[in-house]
């Protein structure tokens, strides 16, 4: 038998995105992104496992930073005093820096700092544990305020599922959120190809979504 779950959750709105569910496994990282702008040396770092919410918490303070983000693959090309202009700047994905992408977020961590402007890093692993080879910015990171960020636990990711089945003016019984949540895999972007899928099986089949339909979508995508 499923077991039943509960899936409350304080949230917090995006302004203008999807609100950004607030649970244990990633109140540590709101919290730093609510000490904005009081962050020690204008920067801050996340991190935490794909499908952890990252990107999304760091959308989030984009808009309330209006940010500029950029891929750290592609900073090595970027114009960094460019960056520094706008005020504030997010760097994703930390781990695919080459030696001339170091130098350059070395450079722009200074400038930052210089021009009291604001940086976020994200990362899937604490940014100062990457395998960086350039000693003055690993220096930089380990004085970063860091938050990771954890997997979705059962109440995180069935929330998720309520508020994007929610968002699709569909509200599918308690068992399925429970069935979903015990067979899915433990990712936020996962979790909304579900519920579109979900959403759109159901009404091409004019078909309510129940355990065998989830069950059905679930052994599609091969999560069974």
């Amino acid at each position: 038998m499923t077991r039943q779950l509960v899936f409350e959750l304080s949230h917090r709105p995006a302004l203008g995105r999807e609100d950004f569910l607030v649970a244990p496994s990633n109140e540590d990282a709101v919290a730093l992104i609510d000490a904005w702008p009081n962050w020690p040396g204008q920067a801050a770092a996340l991190s935490g496992p794909a499908g952890s919410g990252k990107s999304h918490l760091a959308e989030v303070w984009c808009e309330r930073s209006r940010a500029v983000p950029v891929k750290a693959q592609a900073l090595e090309a970027a114009d960094v005093p460019a960056l520094v202009a706008r005020g504030a700047t997010v760097v994703e994905d930390l781990e695919a820096l080459n030696e001339a992408g170091e130098r350059q977020l070395f450079h722009l961590i200074n400038l930052m700092r210089e021009e009291k402007g604001h940086l976020l890093l994200t990362a899937r692993e604490a940014p100062a544990h990457l395998p960086l080879t350039l000693p003055d910015l690993v220096s930089r990171l380990k004085a970063m305020p860091h938050a990771a960020l954890g997997a979705p636990d059962d109440r995180l990711l069935g929330g998720i599922l309520v508020k994007l089945f929610a968002d699709r003016q569909l509200h599918p019984a308690e068992p399925v959120i429970s069935y979903l949540v015990s067979h899915m895999e433990r990712s936020v972007a996962v979790a909304r190809d579900l519920v579109l899928r979900l959403d759109r099986t159901a009404l091409a089949g004019k078909r309510p979504i129940t355990v065998p339909l989830a069950a059905e979508i679930l052994q599609e995508l091969g999560n069974t």
